[in-house]
């Protein structure tokens, strides 16, 4: 694989069954590399398999987010073109165009059907009038001050929310009248489900509570739709100290399912739970499990089968698979959830109805593709990617257990090039990012090129991850917490990546251990960083969107500055800032003497650029190399969701970099013009800019 070949990438995702299990629609992106966006329109398939899915939209625009109708015969989804964002509908099966709900300047979501298919409950953002300033602006281009009245004011990717949360909109779907403005709340709310009569809706939200922005623990609500009480948000139950999220009312009423993560020491996992209707606290049914419910990707409410069963995903070991549990009381009684759909594969979109289940799957040596499974019996329905894989063959790699230096094993992979046999092969040692989510069994685009350039690629779960136990989540809390105390960030973890790397290394005598990198993005670069300056045994470093300064994160700097401190033990940088400072790796830049490469987005708001500005500023003025990128008009997402053009390019400069330090092959001659890079690096060669 080369860098152009993200120009390749077509990706499923969303799969939707209708009522009736016959027909199932999944939205497809493709990646536009010469007009520097994505495209992506939704695909419809018979779920006999009698033929391939074929497109139901043009794919022209940004098509996503469909629901059917309650009788199957129409199509709700969300279009986003030229800065404008709409709610349509569509017929399915017969002649129509579709029709325009809903035309606003903020994106649409959580697109839901009422029972008797009259209205369609969205989400979207609006601004709060509260927020306005008390004296509108005169005429010029000045801007009105901004109130700040509570914590995690923004959001990265999003930009300012506090003066804009998103809130919940009602429309009747076979009349031309505008959309009706149900609830809007201090804080943002979730996406909305209909109670089976039709009356109220189930949404997630922040309490309106004093200090509630110091927790910022989402509650269960029900909002009636019309009558005296319409749009009054009313909590369901009583406790603060659990977060419940992606509500889905069994289909009798009696019970609304949700996801749970308790807030009492974080990080914890995710649980799948039911609420009463009238009230009273989450029952949670999959305790005994012990594995996460809640993965970070192809997130969903539980999707009920019957009155008595729920279906649901969960990190297992690098896998993600579909697991059910009963909510008829059994669950107290001892019987645990049990797998329904699994293998060496991450299911990362899935959705049921009247016995059909459809997933979108993608494995280590194959990218996602739409599958259907009747009576048991798994039948492709899309293959979108053949003509990829054809030139990008994928190539599985192996999967080692190795005891960790905290106790236990880890789950570590080895991925290796296509080269001639007794060749030295250089290493890439690759950290996620998180730390509280896993590297999965699937394909990855980074590691494709890693190895299309002649790297082994080593990568792990380290302490800190999910996939294994909570225990193990929650390892890497400081020391110093009052409760659940484990090694810190860069402790047990850190010993753990190195662990891997030397597993790797002895497994694999062809593996160069002359000439290894080291690289990672979020938390991955927070390691990156910290193993620069731990070790010297690495050959070359790639720092990107990195965590380097948690004191000054957690001061403000990012998004969710307030937030450290729950992951921390309770500990606020008030309280500790020697700890915050302690396990910061810009603490230790004195130490680092790998050369480094900085990657960073100019509108990251979760990692500032500041993070990479303290520790460039630092390995200059300590005379290191380092090379620091910088890339505009973009935030903390840019290797998976940033412009194609910024993400091909970002992939030469890796490439390049490591190549002149590692010996791999760079990026093929001309690529960099094709990809539109115009960025300049600063390197350790450069005098420092002058002070304005």
């Amino acid at each position: 694989m080369q860098p152009a070949d993200i120009g390749r990438l077509v990706t499923p995702s969303s799969p939707r069954v209708s009522p009736d299990g016959t027909r199932i629609v999944v939205v497809v992106t493709r990646v536009d590399l010469e007009a520097d966006r994505y495209r992506s329109a939704l695909w419809l398939a018979p779920a006999d398999g009698s033929r391939t899915a074929r497109p139901l939209t043009a794919g022209e625009v940004s098509d996503a987010n469909p629901a059917w109708s309650p009788d199957g015969s129409r199509l709700a989804f969300a279009r986003s073109s030229e800065g404008r964002h709409r709610l349509l509908v569509m017929p399915v099966g017969e002649p129509g165009e579709p029709v325009v709900l809903a035309d606003r300047a903020e994106p649409v979501g959580g697109l839901a059907w009422s029972p008797d298919g009259t209205t369609l409950a969205f989400n979207s953002r609006e601004p709060r009038p509260e927020a306005a300033p008390m004296t509108a602006p005169g005429e010029g281009t000045s801007k009105p001050p901004r109130r700040i009245d509570r914590l995690f004011p923004k959001l990265d990717g999003e930009g300012w929310i506090v003066d804009r949360p998103r809130a919940v909109f009602v429309v009747a779907t076979d009349t031309p009248t505008p959309p009706r403005l149900l609830v809007a709340h201090r804080y943002d709310l979730g996406a909305p489900a209909w109670s089976p009569d039709g009356r109220a809706l189930a949404v997630s939200t922040v309490r309106d509570v004093p200090d509630a922005d110091l927790t910022m623990i989402e509650a269960l609500h029900l909002v009636d739709v019309d009558g005296e009480h319409a749009g009054e948000l009313r909590p369901l139950t009583a406790e603060l100290t659990t977060s419940l999220t992606h509500p889905s009312f069994s289909p009798d009423g009696t019970r609304i399912a949700v996801l749970a993560e308790q807030m009492t020491v974080v990080p914890s996992f995710g649980r799948v739970a039911t609420v009463p209707t009238a009230g009273g606290d989450p029952t949670v049914l999959t305790r005994g499990l012990d594995r996460q419910a809640s993965p970070m990707v192809g997130l969903r409410a539980p999707v009920w089968r019957g009155d008595d069963e729920l279906l649901f995903a969960v990190e297992d070991h690098g896998t993600q698979p579909l697991y059910r549990v009963r909510t008829d009381g059994s669950v107290g009684s001892g019987v645990p959830p049990e797998p329904v759909l699994g293998g060496t594969r991450a299911i990362v979109g899935y959705d049921e109805a009247a016995g059909t289940l459809a997933v979108v799957s993608t494995s280590p040596t194959e990218r996602p593709e739409l599958a259907v499974v009747r009576d048991g019996v798994e039948t492709r329905l899309t293959a979108l990617s053949a003509g990829f894989h054809r030139d990008v063959p994928g190539t599985e790699p192996e999967h080692l257990r190795v005891p960790s230096p905290g106790g236990g094993e880890i789950d570590v992979w080895l991925l290796r090039p296509r080269v001639p046999a007794g060749d030295r092969v250089p290493v890439l040692l690759s950290v996620h990012g998180g730390p509280m989510t896993q590297y999965p069994t699937a394909w990855f685009d980074e590691f494709a090129l890693w190895t299309g350039a002649g790297y082994a690629v080593v990568w792990c779960n380290p302490h800190g991850s999910t996939g294994d136990t909570e225990a193990f989540l929650q390892a890497i809390r400081p020391t110093e917490a009052p409760e659940v105390p484990g090694t810190g960030w860069g402790g047990v973890d850190a010993d753990d990546v190195l662990a891997a790397l030397d597993a790797a290394l002895a497994h694999d005598p062809a593996l160069d251990n002359a000439h290894v990198g080291v690289l990672g993005g979020s938390y991955g670069g927070f390691m990156t960083t910290l193993l620069a300056a731990r070790t010297d045994r690495f050959a070359a470093a790639c720092s990107e969107r990195a965590a380097n300064n948690l004191l000054s994160l957690e001061w403000g700097g990012s998004d969710a500055a307030g937030f450290f401190r729950f992951e921390f033990g309770g500990l606020t940088h008030l309280d500790r800032p020697d700890l915050y400072t302690r396990l910061s790796p810009v603490t230790h830049a004195a130490d680092i003497r790998t050369p480094m490469l900085l990657l960073h987005s100019d509108e990251d708001l979760r990692c500032p650029p500041e993070q990479a500005d303290q520790l460039y500023l630092a390995l200059r003025l300590l005379g290191r190399e380092v090379e620091y990128w910088r890339f505009p008009d973009e935030g903390h997402d840019l290797s998976r969701g940033g412009s194609p053009r910024h993400r091909v390019t970002r992939a030469e400069i890796i490439l390049d970099f490591f190549a002149r330090h590692l010996g791999g092959a760079p990026p093929a001659a001309g690529a960099a013009a094709a990809g539109g890079a115009s960025l300049t690096p600063r390197s350790a060669g450069e005098p420092p800019p002058r002070p304005g």
